[in-house]
């Protein structure tokens, strides 16, 4: 079932861009000294600097793909890590097929 805030947390042309490259994240980002891009995912300092935008305002972002389920957090030392949750997104993807 699709809800508003599923509805709001693409309303941002930020995050679908953010989805869009953690779709590849080896195309987008550098190399990490810590964590593997596609396995831990992408540290938010490098998608704040791609995005050209501070970091608690990517972080904000972050947040709210968090909440929605389209991105999986994870800590590795004092950072975290960001990755598509690809269930989530084909789910919400055949719910919309539905409409």
């Amino acid at each position: 079932m699709i809800s508003d805030e599923d509805i709001k947390s693409l309303a941002n042309s930020k995050r679908l861009l953010i989805l869009e490259w953690l779709k590849n994240p080896r195309k987008h980002f550098p190399p990490q000294v810590d964590g593997d891009l596609v396995k831990d995912g992408v540290c938010s300092v490098f998608i704040a600097d791609k995005l050209g935008i501070s970091q608690p305002t990517a972080s904000e972002h972050l947040k709210i793909l968090t909440q929605a389920g389209f991105v999986i957090p994870s800590r590795i030392k004092q950072w975290i890590f960001y990755k598509r949750n690809e269930e989530r997104i084909r789910e919400f993807k055949q719910d919309m097929s539905r409409l």
